[in-house]
């Protein structure tokens, strides 16, 4: 019985302390923005999620295509039924690392963020410069980068292809806090 004890708390113990090292974003903000000739398209997303590993530097960010909220209803049908299938594909995944994140103290410095981005079942390696600041408290991160709708299939209908460009700015902002479970 003891040992049963033992074994437990130990086990306890080894999960708290690595979750002592995972800092955690449960209301991120990811927004896009389409420029051309025809008209402007923005898009914001306030429900990301996003977790950091300090030991490693590694991020996780996940988001539902869904809460992509538009100034038009219609547009934002358009988007969920035609364009992004969010009946197929409900989530926009990135994992990655943080390059330079040993480096960064408690200031705010310029990182490198390298990792994989899934969309609409497609998958693009992305590189970005982002604005990092970092305490015991929190890890804040923000930035954006272009994407290009051809590299995740997205079908543009010919009618509205001047309406659209070719490709988004992605901005982010991402507030972690550390994970307690």
């Amino acid at each position: 019985m003891m040992k049963g004890l033992y074994i437990f708390f130990t086990f306890l113990l080894v999960q708290c302390t690595a979750a002592q090292d995972k800092y955690f974003a449960k209301d991120g903000y990811i927004s896009f923005f389409s420029h051309s000739l025809v008209e402007d398209i923005k898009a914001d997303n306030n429900q990301v999620l996003s977790i950091i590993d300090s030991d490693t530097g590694e991020i996780a960010i996940q988001l539902l295509m869904r809460s992509f909220i538009f100034k038009k209803a219609l547009m934002q049908e358009h988007f969920n039924e035609n364009y992004v299938e969010s009946h197929k594909y409900p989530k926009a995944t990135f994992s990655g690392i943080i390059v330079n994140f040993k480096e960064v103290k408690e200031q705010e410095s310029e990182v490198e963020i390298t990792g994989l981005l899934k969309v609409h079942g497609k998958e693009k390696n992305i590189t970005t410069q982002a604005k990092m600041h970092r305490s015991k408290d929190e890890i804040t991160l923000s930035g954006d980068f272009m994407v290009g709708v051809a590299d995740f299939d997205i079908k543009i209908p010919a009618v509205v292809v001047n309406n659209i460009a070719k490709n988004i700015k992605i901005s982010f902002e991402l507030n972690h806090k550390p994970y307690n479970k």
